[in-house]
């Protein structure tokens, strides 16, 4: 059976567009939000998962690969998605979340992650070995070299793995995978102060010189079969308080050259906040993965966020409301691991910032069970009261014309209506 992704790339080799979102997300609420948006369409869902959220040890979802998968069929099953209908990708998966530890010990870690990954169903894979690791030089940027070596150790891991899965499910889809140095920190993020310099077309082709060549030298001849993207910067990111829009004259030189390379196309990283328009000439230009995570989790807690304003108007007693906003607050304050070293400034800036950064820190903390808890006890305060559709248009007036027709929508979909927005303009972008 094909690859859902290698059909993308035989479209756009007749001169049709195309591409493919990448949801980047373990929020139960907002992978709701995806599959009913895709539901009454036969298109594939890409989701993926980091190794910082998922990996041998748990991650911060506390989920092994096998158990991400367990994990999103039952959000699945819950909607009525057809599970064969998601891809599933693995993010950044290679020695990320043991970049401090040697290169024997990080690599080790890395080739079990992505053998776990492969065993358990994921057909999409990204081998990041961009980073430096432990007994790297600090003061050296990370040949190409190092590069291609570590992501060719595990690129045979993966294949390893994939022969031993086949002996258990025969039908299993070969998985496809994505390369490249160039790659953003997972979740975004950039310097305002710093340039952001677009991949150059040198650049682009010297990796996949030295990759066919490393490739080649362990016995792999045609391995382009299973590559179908190289992670680049195509001028596309984010900070705490900037967006960085796609210019595409910055990228011309680059995206001509893939015009040479007819079997690859261009992973974006970090395409969170771009417009619908931006998004589009991206694919059209050959960035046509289109990753986004920060983006829907940022709209999860925005929705969030206005009903609990709702709450606060409707519930008088303080002890009745979820006290949404203030809780999430003092669990961050109280927990400053995943976001201590992002947020700068004065204690209102770092407040702000918790709360409104577009790397949505908070992100980290929406797995917690008190804070669902909160969650839980804002819907249901807001489900048991009749809200004014006045009240609907001050803090949703982007959703007032939809709300309007659905006025017996229930908090949650609010919520899910408020990503779904975003999901959109994804979906706008790849068609054709």
């Amino acid at each position: 059976m094909k690859h859902p992704i290698k059909k993308i790339l035989e479209k756009r080799n007749l001169g049709m567009p195309s591409g493919i979102p990448s949801f980047c997300t373990s929020n139960s609420i907002v992978l709701e939000a995806i599959l009913e948006y895709y539901l009454y369409s036969e298109e594939p869902v890409l989701i993926e998962c980091t190794a910082n959220q998922v990996n041998q040890y748990g991650g911060y979802m506390n989920m092994t690969p096998s158990d991400f998968v367990e994990y999103l069929h039952n959000i699945a099953d819950k909607v009525g998605f057809p599970k064969d209908r998601i891809i599933l990708g693995a993010d950044h998966f290679g020695p990320l979340v043991w970049a401090d530890k040697e290169e024997n010990e990080a690599m080790e870690n890395a080739k079990e992650l992505v053998r776990l990954a492969v065993l358990a169903g994921y057909s999409k894979i990204h081998l990041d070995t961009s980073m430096l690791l432990g007994t790297d030089d600090i003061s050296k940027r990370l040949s190409d070299e190092i590069i291609a070596k570590r992501g060719v150790e595990l690129y045979k891991v993966c294949e390893e793995a994939f022969i031993e899965r086949c002996k258990k499910f025969p039908n299993s889809i070969h998985p496809v995978y994505v390369i490249g140095s160039e790659v953003p920190i997972p979740g975004g993020e950039y310097d305002e102060k710093e340039t952001l310099n677009v991949t150059s077309a040198k650049d682009f082709e010297n990796t996949i010189r030295i990759y066919d060549r490393i490739f080649k030298e362990n016995g792999f001849d045609d391995v382009w079969e299973n590559i179908i993207a190289i992670v680049v910067q195509p001028g596309v990111e984010f900070s705490n308080y900037d967006i960085h829009d796609y210019n595409r004259n910055e990228s011309l030189e680059l995206c001509e050259k893939l015009y040479e390379y007819p079997f690859l196309v261009f992973e974006g990283h970090s395409t969170d906040y771009q417009s619908p328009i931006k998004l589009k000439e991206m694919v059209e230009d050959g960035v046509a993965i289109l990753k986004v995570g920060p983006a829907l989790t940022y709209a999860l807690r925005e929705g969030l966020f206005s009903l609990s304003l709702i709450e606060k108007e409707i519930i008088k007693d303080d002890d009745k409301r979820s006290n949404f906003i203030e809780f999430l607050e003092e669990v961050m304050i109280n927990n400053p691991k995943d976001w201590k070293k992002y947020y700068q400034g004065n204690e209102l800036e770092k407040e702000l910032q918790r709360k409104y950064s577009f790397s949505d820190r908070s992100r980290y903390y929406m797995a917690r069970q008190d804070i669902n808890e909160h969650i839980n006890q804002l819907f249901e305060n807001i489900d048991s009261n009749n809200i004014p559709l006045g009240m609907i248009k001050q803090y949703f007036p982007n959703l007032f014309l939809e709300m309007k027709s659905q006025q017996n929508s229930n908090a949650k979909n609010i919520v899910k209506i408020n990503i779904k927005n975003v999901v959109k303009d994804y979906d706008y972008a790849v068609k054709n």
